[in-house]
């Protein structure tokens, strides 16, 4: 059953990558998958002028919702940019609390997330945010449901951050960012025939690129660097032990990452001077078996939202590397002039 479980899997990502290069480039599948990502355009618009006309009901929850989302399809970078605003906001003054929809667990009612939540429960993003930053976090597939019970159990939060939900309109929300990696937009076609949730020109209030280094900044309005840097790796089993990536770079080093993008953190790893073995995983991969267990490698580096979903592993081989995202001063300043505008309902 383990091994059938595995030839499935190991199909699916096969699958999940062919399609995956094939939106890079306006190739023969792109074409013919072109038609239907008309039909997905229209519907998609429609329902955006549904909102925009009243026809569907926009809820507000009486303080003010800064969304980070994207447009593609995929991890870009997201949760670390939550992070990093949560910490900036509260520098600023403010008392942040953040919403998700909890990806991968099965979330119908308002669910309070806290660092001892487990990843099944909560989802492995929400729960990452909650230990990294310890503010409150709300889970729902409902958003605007998970907002207000997130502000009657915490009364001084006075902005909401949402992880993902662009496109869930009924949300009324004051800022939106749009994070991109170097994928950027792909060929520029909608789904299916592209990579596109929406089309490039969808109006946002400011622009992040994670890893522009690779094409530089696109000529777009309101456009900034998202950098991510490494910190020192803690250990699994005893987060009390730290070491400097660099310091991995004698070992037989195996990387290994169940995120949208693998090879961001693949990369990141080999810009400190090592030389790994990889293993890419689906993202949101869930570690219900150990895909470690028959590794040669002296160290195994994850990312921090593969360690939540891998606690109380007994592996000494495994070592978590966060990463933190550096905002642009002027991001951070729209986000704060934007959010000070704002009248509560």
């Amino acid at each position: 059953m383990t091994a059938t479980k595995s030839r499935l899997a190991a199909a699916r990502e096969k699958l999940e990558g062919h399609v995956t290069r094939s939106w890079q480039r306006r190739g023969v599948l792109a074409w013919l998958l072109w038609p239907l990502s008309l039909l997905f355009g229209a519907v998609s618009a429609l329902r955006r002028l549904a909102f925009r006309r009243g026809w569907l009901r926009i809820e507000t929850v009486g303080v003010p919702v800064v969304v980070v989302g994207n447009v593609t399809v995929g991890g870009t970078g997201k949760t670390p940019t939550v992070i990093a605003l949560v910490e900036a906001l509260r520098a600023a003054g403010y008392f942040p609390g953040v919403i998700s929809r909890g990806y991968g667990a099965q979330i119908d009612t308002p669910r309070c997330v806290d660092a001892h939540s487990s990843a099944a429960q909560a989802g492995d993003e929400p729960l990452l945010i909650a230990q990294r930053t310890g503010a409150p976090v709300w889970v729902c597939r409902d958003r605007p449901a998970a907002a207000r019970a997130l502000c009657a159990a915490h009364p001084t939060v006075d902005v909401i951050l949402s992880d993902d939900g662009l496109q869930h309109y009924r949300l009324a929300r004051q800022v939106e960012l749009v994070v991109f990696d170097h994928r950027l937009g792909g060929n520029g076609f909608l789904l299916p025939a592209g990579p596109l949730r929406e089309p490039l020109s969808r109006h946002r209030d400011a622009t992040l690129i994670n890893n522009p280094y690779a094409h530089g900044l696109p000529p777009w309005p309101n456009t900034y660097a998202l950098s991510l840097t490494p910190g020192a790796a803690w250990r699994l089993i005893d987060p009390t032990q730290q070491r400097p990536l660099a310091q991995f770079a004698s070992q037989r080093v195996l990387a290994a990452a169940g995120i949208g993008s693998p090879e961001r953190f693949f990369a990141l790893v080999r810009a400190a001077g090592l030389a790994p073995t990889t293993l890419p995983l689906p993202d949101h991969y869930a570690y219900t078996d150990n895909p470690f267990a028959l590794a040669n490698a002296d160290a195994i580096l994850i990312t921090e939202k593969d360690a939540v979903k891998c606690a109380g592993w007994d592996d000494a081989r495994i070592w978590v590397v966060p990463v933190q995202a550096v905002l642009a001063p002027r991001l951070i300043a729209l986000v704060v002039e934007k959010i000070r505008g704002h009248s509560p309902a």
